[in-house]
């Protein structure tokens, strides 16, 4: 069912292939913690001989360094294109020859693009799956699966009442995560300013899929109405025009205040963030992004070893 198959949009999912793949990082979890007291000093050889490529064409870190945690942990190897400076993408070679190049001396490619379909195209090119780690505006897959992962664990998976926040327009965590949901009958409400909407076409395949869709400008109209806080930064990267990034930046602001709206509330971020949510919340007990990055370790180990057939 997913040997050898590339990874490049959630759509491509049916909601029982998501479930198996979040049943498997649960399982590879122990292994993900490594030497800690809950690992235990267990190692696995799962992907022992195996090498991963990351090519990434854009800044990351929590992305990048998980996915290389998650092949380490599983006995395999990493190689990494570091910079773009020190590579031949420097001397004008395309994407469709690195490709070509990169897929002959490694066993599954991770790519970032700026351009959005990048991923895919690249998977026409390349004789080893290419999993999709962000292609401009598009799709972040693995993003929505430590999403799902970190949302299930947490035991809220069923009846949830999500509300996405901030830039719904260029941002494609939010992108990937809603299609994702509506596989789960998820209750969606879309905040941002104007300007950030979230595409109209996106919701349309939600509402068509059978998705409750509400949306709003004011945090404060949803807050008493979900479970969990799903916040994004303002791109600055993402915007055309530097004077629309202005009008928009710092439009949403998490902090305690608004918390006591809803004290059990889960507030989640897929990183980096900036000043959409003060530093106050980092240490409550709704905080729950930087636990959130530690679940893309198993999340992507499990993606890695079902990809790689093992």
């Amino acid at each position: 069912m997913f040997v050898k198959r590339h990874l490049i949009s959630t759509r491509e999912f049916s909601k029982e292939e998501i479930d198996y793949i979040l049943s498997r990082a649960e399982e590879l979890e122990v292994y993900a913690r490594g030497n800690g007291k809950e690992g235990k000093g267990r190692k696995s050889d799962l992907l022992k001989g195996k090498i991963l490529a990351n090519l990434f064409y854009e800044p990351s870190t929590r992305t990048r360094f998980s996915f290389e945690t998650a092949m380490k942990r599983l006995g395999g190897e990493v190689i990494n294109l570091s910079s773009i400076e020190a590579s031949s993408v420097a001397k004008g070679e395309n994407l469709a020859d690195t490709i070509r190049t990169v897929s002959g001396y490694c066993d599954v490619i991770v790519l970032r693009h700026p351009r959005e379909g990048a991923s895919r195209m690249a998977a026409s090119f390349s004789s080893v799956p290419v999993i999709n780690a962000g292609d401009g505006a598009g799709q972040h897959p693995t993003q929505t699966l430590l999403d799902l992962y970190t949302i299930k664990r947490e035991g809220l998976l069923d009846d949830l009442r999500i509300a996405l926040i901030g830039d719904l327009k260029y941002g494609r965590t939010v992108h990937s995560l809603a299609y994702a949901l509506s596989l789960y009958h998820a209750k969606l409400f879309f905040v941002s300013p104007e300007a950030l909407k979230m595409p109209e076409e996106i919701k349309l395949d939600l509402k068509e899929a059978g998705a409750e869709v509400f949306e709003s400008t004011d945090i404060k109209d949803v807050i008493k109405e979900v479970n969990v806080l799903y916040v994004t930064r303002i791109q600055k990267e993402r915007f055309p025009d530097p004077a629309e990034y202005s009008k928009v930046a710092g439009t949403y602001r998490i902090d305690t205040d608004l918390i006591k709206e809803n004290e059990d509330v889960m507030i989640m971020h897929p990183l980096p963030k900036v000043d959409e949510i003060d530093a106050a919340v980092d240490g409550t007990k709704n905080a729950r992004y930087f636990l959130q990055t530690f679940y893309g370790v198993p999340v992507r180990m499990a993606v890695l070893s079902i990809l790689l057939g093992e």
